[in-house]
Order: structure tokens, then sequence, then C-alpha cells
């Protein structure tokens, strides 16, 4: 075998071992990626029931209903579209209706989203910037120019 030969196997071997080894490294963190998804998307992009996302809009006025122990019934809107929310745990203080909200977990067979976990605002211009972009698509983002980024 000649020098440019061997050079060519050389880089046709490493070239091989990283692809391999992005492909372990990206079917690794497929199960750990969540996606950020507005009500309108749910239904647009037809997401199915067990598929785990986060699920971000505000809060419907009225439609926060406490069950027993720490179980909560609310509502997420878009002001285009509303899915249903059903959290069993503790809400964060700031949670209320009207406010932006993202919680995460997955759809049941009923459409009703399972939350597992629920975030709020933090102070009073404080929106998470996945939902102020979802409102400013719908053209109904009444805060400030642009969405505060405090984390």
């Amino acid at each position: 075998m000649t020098r440019k030969q061997r050079r060519f196997t050389l880089i046709g071997v490493s070239l091989t071992v990283l692809a391999i080894a992005v492909g372990l490294v990206l079917t690794a963190l497929e199960d750990s990626i969540v996606f950020f998804y507005s009500p309108s998307d749910v239904v647009e992009k037809q997401i199915k029931p067990g598929e785990r996302f986060r699920l971000g809009g505000l809060v419907v006025d009225g439609s926060v209903k406490r069950g027993k122990g720490t179980k909560v019934d609310f509502a997420i809107t878009d002001t285009d579209r509303t899915t249903s929310v059903r959290f069993d745990g503790v809400l964060p203080d700031l949670f209320r209706e009207g406010q932006g909200v993202i919680t995460e977990g997955q759809l049941d067979g009923n459409g009703v989203f399972m939350a597992d976990n629920v975030l709020a605002k933090h102070d009073e211009t404080y929106m998470p910037r996945e939902v102020a972009d979802a409102l400013k698509k719908k053209g109904v983002w009444q805060g400030q120019s642009e969405p505060a980024a405090k984390q």
C-alpha cells in the first residue's frame, strides 16, 4: 500500500468512527429532548398520546379547578385553541389565571395534557420566551416589545 492509500484509509476509518459516535450520542439524547408546543401546534402537528413535550400558553380565566389533595385541572390557551391540563402536585406560588405558564408532560387518550411539571412566570414583566413567541405569532402579544429573558 502506498502512502496515499494509507492516508485515505486512515481518513475513511476516522470518519466512519466519528459518524458512529455521533449516531450513538443522538440516539442516547433522543429520549431526553423535549419540544415546546402551543395548543395550536399540538393540533396542527397531530401530537400522539404518550409523546413527551412542553405545552405553553396562558392559563384560561375561570378554568382552574382544584380536586382532592394536590390535583388541579386548568386550561391553557394561545388565544386560538385551548388544551385542558391535569396536574397532580404543588403549583408554583406565582401560578394564576391569565398568566403565562409552561407545562411538561404528555397527552392522554382523551386529549387531556397530563402535566408532571408546571413552570410559572417570575415577575410582572416575565413571560417564557416560547410562550411570548407563540403569542406574537398569533398576533396577540401585549407585553413589552421583547419578552424579558430572565432565568
